[in-house]
């Protein structure tokens, strides 16, 4: 197969953006990012008025993750401009996010009970089953332009008029002008139901920088640390964003990110009566559709990108995931988890819906009509636009990828692919799941990473 049918090409705007930064910078229209911690953030400081940032925890992987951007992840003109931009953006939220907790300190009392957490890998469902109990409106869930602009200004009043999706949907059709690709692989609007990814990025914290960026010390790093204060931060912004829509809404919430994976412990830590659902589909599908969403990012932000690098990269990271959840998912009451099938959800999606709010222990009847116009929009949505990828594109092959997940394959009677595809994978399916799928427990214990030393502040 060639790959050239299946990687996608970054859009000529980027190409004429990286000529014309220069001219701009050289021309006093825009002031040249610096890479560089203490001069954003002074310059925050000296815009807002504002100077606490909140907990201390955060400047380390702040620290970690901007050495790498200087040394390893070979930004041209417009990543250097975006990777700049979006850390000012994080930090400028945490100064107006402590400043509203001081104000308002009633926000830290707002319940956060019996959420249902979508966990599974990259590109394994969690999307679609996400905004199936989104559509129910007995769940409270993000909105993508929450999670895009988690924080209004400190002078805000909760239920009063939000600007911030205006804002939103400005940057997503930025991204999108400059990125087309991405509305295909994870089509959204500023009011579409979006996971919480963006609130742990509130803390320099997750897969995101990864997937966006070529910086694997910092990945590294983060593997070998304890994300719980990451997921603590991530909790107080669920409250404020709570705050904010000044409903006085107590539904628990729908949550999903494949960050989970990682840091199941501290997940259930922060939210220890969540109710959990697993989702779970053939690796070569996932970790093919992981390397194409990866080089669809990092394109835009560097000159420098080798699929084959990206292959042997998320090759590990989807195995380090699936590691992580199998040894942390014993720890969890099976009270509290389920399991989906990536390929039941194809076959039967109701179905399996009802399986899950029978484990929730609640009707589905009343949010069915809405999660089969979601199901009916989305599907068209596809069918005018199916994300096109393959295995070999990224130098990996089938039989590989295989190979190394089989335990993981047996464990939850996934199918097999039997060739590579430059659309969705074709698979040997076995039939349906009349129950939800239990793994078995495992007999070996996944080895942790070695930790990679922090870099210096600067």
């Amino acid at each position: 197969m060639n790959s050239e049918t299946t990687l996608s090409k970054r859009s000529s705007l980027v190409g004429a953006a990286n000529k014309a930064l220069p001219a701009l910078y050289a021309a006093g229209a825009l002031a040249r990012p610096e890479l560089d911690v203490g001069s954003i953030c002074n310059q925050l400081r000296r815009e807002t008025g504002l100077s606490d940032f909140g907990d201390d925890w955060f400047w380390q992987p702040l620290h970690v993750l901007m050495d790498a951007l200087r040394e390893e992840a070979s930004l041209n003109n417009l990543g250097a401009f975006a990777a700049v931009g979006q850390i000012k953006k994080v930090l400028k939220d945490r100064l107006y996010a402590q400043q509203i907790f001081s104000e308002h300190p009633a926000i830290e009392n707002k319940s956060l009970d019996r959420p249902v957490i979508v966990v599974g890998p990259m590109r394994s469902g969690t999307t679609r089953l996400h905004r199936l109990l989104a559509a129910d409106c007995r769940f409270s869930h993000m909105r993508s332009f929450e999670t895009i602009n988690p924080v209004p200004k400190p002078d805000f009043k909760p239920g009063g008029r939000d600007w911030r999706w205006i804002v939103a949907r400005l940057a997503m059709g930025a991204v999108h002008t400059f990125n087309p690709t991405t509305a295909v692989i994870h089509p959204s609007g500023p009011f579409e139901p979006e996971e919480e990814l963006g609130l742990l990025v509130r803390s320099i914290w997750g897969m995101k920088h990864e997937a966006q960026w070529q910086v694997p010390s910092y990945g590294r790093w983060a593997e070998a640390q304890d994300a719980t204060p990451a997921y603590e931060y991530m909790a107080r912004l669920l409250r404020l964003i709570g705050w904010a829509r000044g409903d006085g809404d107590i539904r628990p919430w729908v949550l999903k990110t494949p960050q989970h994976m990682l840091d199941l412990p501290a997940l259930m830590r922060v939210f220890p009566d969540a109710r959990i659902i697993f989702t779970h589909r053939e690796p070569q599908a996932v970790v093919g559709s992981s390397c194409s969403l990866v080089w669809n990012q990092m394109i835009i932000h560097s000159d420098a990108v080798e699929p084959e690098s990206i292959g042997r990269e998320w090759l590990r990271k989807t195995d380090l995931q699936v590691k992580r959840m199998r040894k942390a998912r014993l720890s969890i009451p099976k009270s509290q988890r389920i399991d989906v099938r990536y390929c039941d959800m194809e076959q039967d999606w109701k179905g399996v819906m009802r399986s899950i709010y029978s484990f929730l222990d609640m009707d589905i009847d009343p949010a069915l009509p809405a999660m089969a116009n979601y199901m009916a929009n989305s599907g068209l949505e596809l069918h005018r636009h199916p994300h096109r990828y393959s295995l070999e594109a990224f130098g990996l092959e089938a039989e590989q990828v295989s190979a190394q997940f089989d335990s993981y394959v047996d464990a939850f009677d996934l199918p097999r692919l039997h060739r590579n595809s430059s659309r969705e994978a074709a698979v040997i399916r076995p039939e349906p799941a009349s129950q939800p799928v239990e793994a078995p427990a495992l007999d070996w214990e996944p080895a942790e990473p070695a930790p990679v030393a922090a870099a210096g502040r600067r």
